[in-house]
């Protein structure tokens, strides 16, 4: 699942770059979303996935591209903008379901906490 969210988060950099919302679109999920299998996606957000790649691969491809491209140039801006949002809140549930999973480690309670100086009342 880490891997995942590594994945996701690549995705977000390329969308967050330069260029045309439609091309970040196409870099971003062909270079790091497109080989998930979406058995590997929790229950819980496998519909969402499930979604956004039919949407990134609905239209039949030409002259040697990809269905991405082919998907994402007959989209409209908006339609290209929504499918990036989905990404972004895909990536926050994910990220939320591996923080899940992490062990959180114990705390010693023995230690008192330190304070900064400038929190200290002086006298």
């Amino acid at each position: 699942m880490a891997d995942h969210v590594d994945r996701f988060y690549a995705a977000l950099t390329v969308l967050a770059g330069h260029g045309h919302i439609k091309q970040r679109l196409i870099k971003a999920y062909e270079d790091n979303l497109v080989e998930i299998d979406e058995d590997d996606i929790p229950v819980a957000l496998k519909q969402t996935f499930a979604d956004l790649r039919q949407s990134m691969h609905r239209v039949s491809p030409h002259n040697g591209e990809s269905h991405v491209c082919a998907s994402v140039r007959k989209m409209s801006v908006d339609e290209a903008s929504e499918c990036a949002i989905r990404l972004v809140s895909l990536y926050g549930e994910i990220s939320r379901w591996s923080g899940d999973a992490q062990v959180s480690l114990p705390r010693n309670d023995e230690t008192p906490p330190r304070i900064p100086p400038f929190l200290v009342e002086s006298v």
